[in-house]
């Protein structure tokens, strides 16, 4: 049993330690229209390849739902094994207990179907994304959306490490996304201890509490990674979402403009690629509620991507 443990340990620090880089990828398309297998491959493809740039082999995913469906596995499941791509598995967790079980199913039918093709590509599962985010007074002063407690995702946790347990999942790293802002309040550190890596996201384009243009940009996102280090304590942080958007309206001192994102690559993303676990936000805009915005590196129907990539 003693070595049973240290095997696991050992296997929970390798899939932790692997530094991968790649992009957020949601379930539907920037028209609403629910992604396909088709969808996924293309797009792991066009990430594989984008001129100028390397190494993003890697997809963060939000759900492990396939859009349409109430508990199939989602698509980019089989795309990623035929793209060969790693993944940051997600599962929706502020939608009630009953779509989580959807989730949770979901997850270990793909782990039967699919087996080790797919659950040798997983470098981490990620229960929530912003759901702390979303309950905090912030979060409802934005009118962010529904999101669920830290005691929620704390069960949650608790609940997925149960139904893997005995399958391939079981050493696999668990964690949980949110805004550093979520990660310091004090209702949330029992979900920081419950998880073998936590989830950073964060825009300074959006911080409009104190200057952040674009030459505060790196120092603002650094500190704001350091908050978030603070509460891990010596536990691995990946970033999960940041970029900067090349349209959309201004934030304080913030512009979104073609020339800014490209910075913001260069200042934030150059660095950290290929040092640390890293997914983009984006390869291609996805959110319909985000109309008067532009993250994304490339067009939709485009593989040329919107500024220079290179590092």
């Amino acid at each position: 049993m003693r070595l049973l443990k240290i095997f696991t340990a050992l296997g929970l620090a390798t899939a932790v330690s692997a530094q991968v880089q790649g992009f957020n990828y949601g379930a539907t398309n920037e028209d609403g229209s629910c992604r396909s297998y088709n969808d996924f491959v293309r797009l792991f493809r066009r990430a594989k390849n984008l001129a100028g740039a390397k190494g993003f082999t890697s997809a963060r995913l939000y759900t492990s739902i396939q859009c349409g469906t109430a508990a199939e596995p989602i698509s980019a499941f089989r795309a990623a094994i035929d793209t060969d791509t790693s993944l940051l598995v997600g599962l929706w967790a502020s939608a009630g207990r009953g779509v989580y079980e959807n989730e949770l199913n979901a997850l270990l039918k793909a782990t039967r179907n699919l087996g080790r093709p797919f659950t040798d590509r997983i470098v981490g599962i990620s229960v929530g994304s912003e759901d702390l985010y979303r309950s905090s007074p912030q979060g409802k002063a934005n009118n962010a959306g529904v999101g669920a407690t830290g005691a929620e995702i704390e069960g949650y946790i608790g609940w997925m490490r149960d139904w893997i347990r005995g399958t391939a999942l079981e050493r696999k790293p668990i964690g949980h996304v949110d805004t550093w802002t979520a990660w310091i309040l004090p209702e949330n550190q029992g979900v920081a201890r419950s998880v073998n890596f936590l989830g950073h996201n964060s825009f300074p384009y959006f911080e409009t509490t104190k200057p952040n243009g674009i030459g505060r940009a790196a120092d603002n996102f650094w500190s704001a990674v350091a908050q978030t280090e603070r509460i891990a304590a010596g536990k691995p942080v990946f970033i999960t979402e940041t970029g900067w958007p090349h349209k959309g309206p201004k934030q304080r001192d913030a512009v979104a403009n073609v020339a800014n994102a490209q910075r913001y690559w260069k200042t934030v993303g150059c660095p950290t690629f290929g040092k640390r676990n890293i997914w983009w936000y984006t390869l291609v805009d996805a959110n319909t509620a985000q109309t008067d915005i532009s993250f994304g590196v490339t067009p939709p129907n485009s593989a040329k991507p919107v500024f220079d990539l290179t590092c």
